[in-house]
């Protein structure tokens, strides 16, 4: 683990150097299989209730039991991986997924009622196989420490940005098939598909079993600068979720219902470009104080969508409010190399993915809330808010943001997981 509290520059050589990486070639193409549905099966599974019940409220709660159920199963998929290595936890969580979607499909075509399906459609989210977090923990034994490897994290995180480009529009595709669970079951076999080729890739069966060994109770969040990137990480959802429910309204309010996807598909764009470019330079270069730096600009860039009076300048405004995305993902990956606990790799990105996701779910609901109420620049107004709110405290736990001890203190110590 690195025991530097900045994160250094870095070039394309170095993106190069890794993914030549000796081993790394096919867990790197099997981990696109499986992640480039990661968008795509929510969005699926949305659209087919909605088809099958031509209720959006009843679509909606099926996505959100979804997104519960990624949020709790993100950590345990983790910790799991770190404890026995990603075979065997992912091939068994990969085999309930396949089940898991295919009763969801089952008991949507019985007409089954809509708090069933939420309970199922939770199910999916739990047992969606967290390759992600494997493939990130991967490069750390890859790749050494250094420029290579921050590059490796900054690939993780712009695929992972094109994956959410992508998903939504071939879901939306796939949604005027003549039946319309088509997106889903092909979303789900992809995944299917690239998890099990990931699981049983030679340099992924080699990582095997950690030592039997006492663990912090708390795991990954025994650690202070696990926390404070778990407050960024929520932050940065909750700021995303205010406005994937503010721009889809801005469009509908000016008649234009569906350029409110082409809207977010932009500021996607925008922060793959700017992504690149960022990780070449990172600013700050302490990491304590780039976490947060970038969630309070990021914050004042999208309080700015609720000055554009039109579809076009707010198009604009996204594109750079859209610059922010990418460069906060690659610090939270390159942070938890920093702050997460010797041999919690795995469970500390899921920690992040699940502070995303409580960040997106509450984002979401309070901004449905206000662009009833007050319209989308209250939303707008709001997420920047709450941006330099989480980032302010962030900000004062900035020294926390150091290389983790290894040993944790006698009342948070018990059993391995």
């Amino acid at each position: 683990m690195s025991h530097s509290v900045s994160g250094g520059r870095t070039t394309l050589a170095d993106y190069r150097t890794a993914l030549t990486a000796p081993g790394s070639r096919g867990p790197a193409i099997a981990s696109v299989l499986a992640r480039l549905p990661i968008a795509m099966i929510g969005i699926a599974a949305l659209l087919y209730v909605q088809r099958e019940t031509g209720s959006f409220a009843a679509a909606g709660l099926v996505s959100a039991g979804s997104l519960v159920g990624v949020a709790a199963g993100s950590v345990v998929q983790g910790r799991l991986i770190d404890r026995f290595g990603p075979t065997r936890p992912l091939l068994i969580t990969t085999a309930l997924f396949a089940g898991a979607v295919a009763t969801l499909i089952t008991f949507i075509e019985a007409g089954a009622p809509t708090a069933l399906l939420v309970l199922l459609a939770g199910g999916i989210g739990i047992t969606e196989p967290m390759v992600g977090s494997a493939s990130r923990a991967l490069w750390g034994r890859l790749v050494p420490a250094g420029p290579a490897r921050s590059a490796a994290f900054s690939y993780e995180a712009i695929s992972m940005e094109v994956f959410f480009i992508l998903g939504p529009g071939f879901a939306g595709a796939l949604a005027a098939a003549p039946w319309p669970g088509t997106g889903l079951v092909i979303g789900a076999s992809v995944m299917v598909a690239g998890s099990t080729l990931f699981a049983l890739s030679p340099v992924v069966r080699a990582w095997g079993a950690a030592p039997s060994r006492r663990r912090p109770l708390l795991g990954a969040l025994a650690s202070p600068g696990m926390r404070t990137l778990a407050v960024a990480a929520l932050g940065f959802g909750v700021v995303i979720g205010f406005v994937e429910v503010a721009v889809p309204a801005s469009a509908t309010n000016a008649g234009h219902a569906t350029v409110g996807g082409l809207l977010l598909s932009a500021w996607s764009v925008s922060s793959v470009v700017f992504g690149v470019a960022y990780s070449l330079r990172p600013w700050p270069r302490s990491m304590g104080l780039r976490l947060p730096v970038l969630l309070a600009a990021f914050g004042v860039l999208v309080a700015l969508l609720a000055l554009p009076g039109s579809l076009w300048g707010l198009a604009l405004a996204m594109l750079g409010a859209g610059a922010l995305i990418t460069p906060q993902s690659t610090a939270h990956s390159a942070a938890i190399e920093l702050v997460a606990p010797e041999g919690t790799a795995a469970e500390a990105f899921g920690w992040v993915i699940t502070s995303v996701t409580l960040g997106l779910a509450f984002g979401q609901s309070v901004s449905g809330y206000l662009v009833e109420a007050s319209g989308p620049p209250a939303s707008f107004l709001a997420a920047g808010v709450a941006a330099v709110a989480l980032a302010a405290v962030v900000w004062s736990l900035r020294r926390t943001i150091r290389p983790a001890t290894t040993t944790a203190p006698a009342e948070l110590v018990g059993a391995a997981a």
